[in-house]
């Protein structure tokens, strides 16, 4: 592990509200040369703490206004791998998370739809018919709001 210090932590806040910063305005509102914001940008890359960086998209706008959580039990254990259930699972366009839980199911799948009807024809159609798929249950995103992270950025 490396060690950070309070700049590494500025920059990281920064670059969590706005991974779309240059080095070069960064080391300017930190008091730092392009060269060294750079250097401590990929020295925080290296170590793996900047995993990458991410397009956030608009749902709503593309055309996809509900967004759903499932909580998705698998019916036989044992006779479906884990593996092929999520290697199915992901090959689903409308599901943008899986997330292997432990609790009263065993997948938590976030699914983007265009309304509630399509939303019914991916669980129905789709997911409904994955290998081992089981007892799911469905909570709709009515809002969402973007929490600080650990370093109190967005």
């Amino acid at each position: 592990m490396i060690d950070i210090d309070g700049i590494d932590h500025q920059i990281l806040r920064a670059l969590s509200r706005d991974a779309t910063q240059s080095a070069s305005a960064l080391g300017r509102r930190f008091g730092l040369s392009q060269p060294a914001t750079w250097r401590r940008i990929k020295r925080l890359q290296d170590a793996g703490i900047i995993a990458g960086r991410k397009l956030d998209l608009d749902k709503e706008k593309l055309g996809f206004g509900v967004t759903v959580f499932l909580g998705v039990k698998l019916a036989t254990k044992g006779r479906v791998s884990l593996e092929d259930f999520e290697r199915a699972v992901s090959a689903i366009p409308e599901v943008q998370t899986v997330e292997h839980v432990l609790g009263m199911y065993d997948y938590r799948l976030r699914v983007t739809a265009r309304d509630i009807a399509d939303f019914e024809r991916v669980l129905r159609r789709r997911i409904m018919t994955l290998p081992g798929a089981g007892d799911v249950e469905a909570n709709v995103l009515l809002t969402e709001e973007r929490r600080p992270g650990p370093l109190g950025g967005g």
